[in-house]
């Protein structure tokens, strides 16, 4: 019976207990709604630079009516001041929102601002401009609210503080100081005066840390004035010491902009190290104190007068030379005139340039009175059996006449043995080193020209196209921390923001434009000689051979067009851009000193151009790879001292050894018979100073670098190759001197102008305006005012006696050996 009666009563319970939770559930509902009810909201009317100490919890909001007068004329800024004075109150923060007419502001107290990591850094004094709306108006009252509310039932005590920043408005030229923190940033607003275009605004401070940013906004609201959203409008940078953007009136339609201050949390954007490291991620860390002193000036920037000067002052520079050129040419001119011509005749026969035939020839011998003597080597040991010079000197004209090419000159046996004997004498003339075709020569260094001129238009395209991306970027996004520049004297024309950095270049394609047209005079004059059979022109001087002139021209005006594309957006990713270009004139000059006494055995240009293309190679993996990395710093240093040891190796036997499996055996057999067995001398004393120079020089290079490991990878590549042409044109002029030889008034003229020109233009190169191995806001530190005509800077001045250095040393390899054009090249010695 109980049981039945259970089951019978069971659906009535199930009812029951859901009935009762359900009013439960209106109870509380009903219980919650009166608490809200009871939530007390208080209206206070306020006023300006009044403190208002109150407490506030979460059955009461406190709202602070305030109004003010807007003027259409005057503008005043309006400051929020925030002080919590409870402790704790991170758990439970207080909601502040200014509600005004236009706008809200809302931010609560303690403000958590993030760093790197997601650490978080609490600040419970906040300070906080608001936005102010544009009137119409001549006069307006406008009203606005704050609003403090707290989810926290103990209540927390709070200071507010309402007041007129009375310097809210920046003057042209006039300093103004101010504090900044990462809680209180700071703007202000600046209005374009009339007939003023162009502006840079300036920053500046006497400390370091903490890291800060300048922002530069347009006038709308709301304002971003925190370290997490100074970013998202506007051009921006970070600062140490120095900030500096020029502001063009075109880009803010209201003709006015404001001047944003923020002061990060954190210094590690700036080059400062992290004081924090996160134990637990949602630990509080306490910044301390980050106030930061700063003075803000507006300066009007150049008109559009000082662009014209800039750019006639650069032209005019350039120009000058074009019109000294021509002059020198008239003289040069009516000098040859007046110059008996020799010309080459023998009856009954063709004239044949010299360059076909051994140079020994004597013209009254007959060709069939010379003998071919054989003889043993003195030292059998290079495995080559020697003959006579007469040997060489006897074959025929009708066998140099047969049209041969290099490949299968060099190919020959006979040709190999006359090699062995002519490149191995002790003391060499440079009729031995340019017995080949001249036709043959010829083209092979004009191979130099087309394939530098290929690699320019192939390199400089893609080039062009990433810097104008990086110029838009830096347009877009306002992030001006990508780009390098001299910001305190970056003229902006067009997208572009440094025109100055840019113009300065055009020195480098006008020289290089005017030496190859320097180079196609003496070309012309060259082959008409020949034409004519001029005895100097087929017998004389140094062989002319001007394919690598050509090339080194070539590569000036390509090194002033990407070093123009550098400069539209200096930066560490692109560096190569503007000393790629600078191993390829280094590696020419070299060239061609070697190329003026060994014309026959001169690097093809297909090999030159492969080992530049290594040396590129070498200087982007040291840019990405090598800042820091002592692997890539010992396995380049090894390649070094490899590749010194092997090109002084090829250098020292003009090319007649062989690189194969012996090569030991070889050295090892050299160093027992020439140091061992019997302690000789090197046969070649001169041609050994000069590699054991080269040697020292090299291996100290090395071991600085793998020592130092600097982080400007590029230029300790490029230091590698001045040094070396440098030792290598120090040698050559020493050896021309002691040969007897003399350097003519011209060549020394240029001489004496492009070593002053080079001392003068490193000491600009050195000033160092900005650095691309620094931070952005470090780099600023560097940065100078312009100190010619208002427009160029260091650099410019830099680039400008950089072009013209170059182009003076193009000249001194072009004309140094001129004293030698009426002298025989068996008379001309080899070193």
């Amino acid at each position: 019976m109980v049981l039945r009666s259970c089951c019978k009563f069971g659906p009535v319970l199930v009812w029951f207990r859901l009935g009762y939770v359900v009013l439960l559930w209106l109870c509380v509902t009903h219980l919650r709604c009166a608490r809200a009810e009871t939530k007390t909201v208080v209206q206070k009317d306020a006023e300006f630079d009044v403190t208002y100490n109150d407490t506030v919890t979460s059955d009461n909001q406190i709202i602070y009516a305030f109004n003010h007068t807007v003027s259409r004329n005057k503008t005043e800024g309006v400051r929020v001041t925030v002080d919590v004075l409870s402790e704790g109150a991170e758990s439970s923060p207080i909601l502040f929102v200014v509600r005004q007419k236009q706008a809200v502001l809302s931010f609560q107290v303690p403000l958590i601002l993030r760093g790197l990591y997601q650490r978080k850094y609490p600040y419970a004094h906040v300070g906080r401009t608001l936005c102010q709306p544009p009137t119409r108006s001549l006069t307006e009252t406008q009203y606005f609210f704050v609003d403090v509310s707290t989810l926290s039932s103990l209540g927390t005590h709070y200071q507010l503080r309402i007041s007129r920043v009375d310097s809210f408005t920046l003057h042209t030229d006039k300093k103004f100081s101010f504090t900044a923190s990462p809680s209180q940033p700071q703007y202000f607003k600046y209005v374009f005066p009339d007939g003023v275009d162009t502006v840079i605004v300036k920053v500046n401070s006497e400390m370091t840390f903490p890291c800060s940013v300048m922002s530069i906004q347009d006038i709308q609201c709301p304002v971003y004035d925190l370290d997490n959203n100074v970013a998202f409008i506007g051009m921006y940078q970070t600062m140490t010491k120095t900030a500096a953007i020029t502001v063009q009136r075109k880009d803010f339609p209201s003709n006015s902009f404001y001047v944003v201050v923020v002061v990060k949390t954190e210094d590690e954007a700036c080059g400062g190290p992290l004081r924090f490291y996160p134990l637990r991620p949602d630990e509080l860390i306490d910044a301390g104190n980050r106030s930061k002193t700063l003075d803000v000036v507006v300066s009007p920037a150049i008109s559009s007068d000082v662009y014209v000067m800039g750019m006639l002052f650069c032209l005019g520079i350039f120009l000058s030379f074009y019109l000294l050129t021509f002059l020198v040419a008239c003289v040069e001119n009516k000098r040859s005139v007046d110059r008996p011509t020799v010309v080459y005749r023998k009856p009954g026969v063709t004239p044949v340039s010299p360059y076909e035939y051994g140079s020994f020839v004597d013209n009254a011998s007959t060709l069939s009175s010379e003998a071919i003597t054989d003889s043993i080597a003195s030292d059998a040991n290079y495995g080559y059996m020697e003959r006579s010079l007469e040997s060489v000197a006897g074959r025929s004209r009708q066998e140099s006449l047969s049209s041969i090419e290099e490949d299968d000159y060099d190919t020959l046996a006979d040709i190999d043995s006359d090699k062995n004997i002519v490149r191995t004498k002790k003391y060499l003339c440079v009729s031995d080193l340019a017995r080949k075709d001249k036709r043959v020569l010829s083209k092979k260094y004009q191979i130099y020209f087309w394939n530098i001129a290929t690699i320019g238009v192939f390199y400089a395209l893609p080039v062009i196209q990433l810097v104008i991306t990086y110029q838009t970027v830096v347009n877009v996004t306002g992030n001006q921390d990508i780009c390098y520049y001299n910001f305190l004297c970056a003229h902006p024309l067009g997208n572009l923001s440094a025109f100055n950095n840019i113009l300065s270049n055009l020195g480098y394609v006008m020289l290089g434009l005017l030496f190859l047209l320097i180079v196609l005079q003496r070309d012309v004059i060259h082959s008409r000689a020949l034409d004519r059979n001029d005895l100097n022109a087929l017998e004389c001087g140094i062989p002319k051979h001007f394919g690598l002139f050509y090339a080194m021209g070539t590569a000036l005006m390509m090194e002033g067009l990407l070093s123009a594309c550098y400069h539209v957006c200096p930066n560490y990713t692109n560096f190569q851009f503007d000393t790629s270009f600078m191993y390829m004139i280094a590696g020419l000059c070299v060239l061609k000193l070697y190329q003026k006494r060994h014309p026959d055995i001169n690097a093809s240009a297909y090999t030159a151009y492969a080992c530049l293309a290594a040396v590129i190679f070498f200087s982007v993996l040291g840019v990405v790879f090598g800042k820091g990395n002592m692997v890539f710093w010992i396995v380049f240093s090894v390649l070094h001292i490899l590749a010194t040891m092997l090109l002084s190796t090829q250098l020292y036997y003009m090319g007649r050894w062989r690189l194969d499996s012996g090569i030991l055996r070889r050295i090892v057999y050299v160093i027992y018979t020439d140091c061992i067995r019997q302690c000789s001398g090197p046969m070649y004393i001169d041609r050994m100073v000069l590699l054991v120079m080269g040697n020292i020089v090299n291996w100290s290079l090395a071991a600085y670098g793998l020592l130092k490991t600097p982080n400007d990878f590029a230029s300790y590549l490029l230091a590698i190759a001045i040094c070396n042409l440098l030792l290598y044109f120090a040698f050559y002029i020493i050896m021309k001197l002691r040969s007897g030889e003399r350097i003519q008034c011209m060549a020394m003229v240029c001489i004496l102008f492009t070593a002053v020109v080079w001392g003068f233009a490193l000491f600009f190169f050195f000033q160092g305006l900005s650095t691309w191995q620094k931070t952005p806001a470090e780099s600023r530190e560097h940065n100078r005012d312009c100190i010619v005509l208002s427009f160029f800077d260091d650099h410019d001045i830099w680039h400008f006696l950089s072009s013209i250095a170059m182009f003076g040393s193009f000249l001194v390899l072009l004309t140094m050996d001129d004293d030698l054009d009426n002298v025989q090249r068996d008379k001309i010695f080899v070193f």
